[in-house]
């Protein structure tokens, strides 16, 4: 069978890999620590699954308007006026089957073939490859650990085009937890504004951060800034709902239409009763937002100060979201008496061999000389997981 060029240009999930291997391990009997979930481990509120238990009770079970039920689009607007100083229509917002569906769809409504989207690095694996699948080309932009993963305005104007589309950003990141302060999305607004391209924002931590730290929306910098940017949010990450998959996007109604009418001939409406349920979760109490929060706090302080006791390791101290993104260059290079470790991906395949821990290594992001860990996981297991990389680290020469 022969293949389209568009998907044999799609790269592998390396985070798939080592999931995948990982559990493959523990179905051995092996005792895998895993720091490489991407989702809270925290149960669904319960006023939230109530609200799905009382909606199946209900009979809403059928299918609802493509683009989401009034009910969900008027709570998105609500949140975003209260959250983030935004003032949108129910006509501006469209509901779809988690972020990442969103964030495809908003590729095929804005990407053509030989278009080229900003990609800061280090960047969620998806970015480049949806732009790939809509024909695009992703021009990575790199940003230094230095200074704190922050976007620099000047290479960014450097790196545009006459292709150039749109760039993306993500704050709070995934996978760095950096959040961008407000003078550096002032001045990527400024040339989003001076070129005429589009800012797709990727605000799916917006409510995990720390240390007084504000998540700003670049949209709410100004009306002219609004009317350039795409906001891409979702219920997924600040009520551990990631298996409800219920993302939102509030933009120009052109797009939003456009989204709708290419949703209504692929996947169709998102699940009725997931969509009572997101409802509840941006209406009701946000309680369990902060709670969740203030715990995932307590660890992120704990594994970074870990990590950066570890001698050939460096952390930098997260400002959102639930991972760490330590440094790994004084480890590369070293052997285990046996094979080299040259690169993130020998370092992941012999922590999880050799210490049971599963990380997630840094070229799936783009920067290979980083891993990812999450710290979704119980303190129990965060601290037996850095004592054996501890252990494990201390061997290689």
């Amino acid at each position: 069978m022969n293949l389209v060029p568009r998907v044999k240009a799609i790269s592998p999930s390396l985070t798939l890999a080592i999931t995948a291997k990982a559990k493959k391990m523990r179905k051995e009997g092996i005792d895998v620590i895993g720091f490489g979930a991407g989702e809270p481990d925290f149960d669904t509120p319960d006023n939230v699954k109530q609200a799905a238990i009382k909606a199946i009770d209900e009979g809403f079970t059928k299918y609802t308007p493509a683009s989401g039920i009034d009910e969900l689009k008027e709570a998105v607007v609500k949140k975003l006026t209260r959250d983030n100083n935004l003032t949108y229509t129910p006509q501006e917002v469209i509901i779809s089957c988690g972020a990442k569906h969103a964030l495809f769809n908003i590729c095929l409504c804005l990407v053509e073939e030989g278009d080229e989207v900003i990609v800061p690095a280090p960047y969620w694996v998806s970015y480049p490859e949806q732009i790939k699948l809509a024909g695009g080309k992703p021009v990575v932009l790199e940003t230094k650990e230095s200074e704190g993963f922050q976007i620099d305005p000047d290479l960014l104007s450097r790196l545009i085009t006459t292709k150039t589309k749109a760039i993306i950003i993500n704050s709070p990141s995934n996978p760095t937890g950096a959040v961008y302060s407000k003078a550096v999305l002032q001045k990527i607004a400024e040339i989003a504004v001076q070129h005429g391209i589009c800012i797709i924002s990727d605000e799916c931590y917006e409510r995990i951060v720390y240390d007084g730290k504000e998540s700003i929306s670049i949209a709410s910098l100004s009306e002219e800034v609004k009317s350039l940017t795409i906001v891409v949010n979702a219920v997924s990450k600040p009520y551990s709902m990631t298996g409800w998959r219920i993302g939102y996007t509030a933009g120009p109604k052109e797009l939003i239409q456009a989204m709708s009418k290419i949703q209504s001939q692929t996947t169709s409406n998102p699940t009725s009763i997931a969509q009572k349920a997101a409802v509840e979760a941006l209406n009701g109490d946000q309680g369990f937002v902060e709670k969740m929060v203030k715990e995932f706090a307590g660890r992120k302080d704990y594994m970074v100060d870990r990590l950066n006791k570890i001698g050939s390791v460096s952390c930098l101290n997260p400002a959102g979201a639930f991972y760490t993104f330590p440094n790994i260059s004084g480890v590369l290079g070293k052997s285990d008496g046996g094979q080299s470790l040259g690169t993130s991906l020998d370092l992941s395949n012999y922590l999880l061999e050799k210490a049971y821990v599963a990380v997630v290594p840094g070229s799936a992001f783009g920067s290979d000389h980083n891993v990812r860990m999450s710290y979704a996981c119980s303190m129990e297991n965060i601290q037996k997981g850095i004592d054996r990389i501890e252990k494990a680290l201390e061997q290689l020469q």
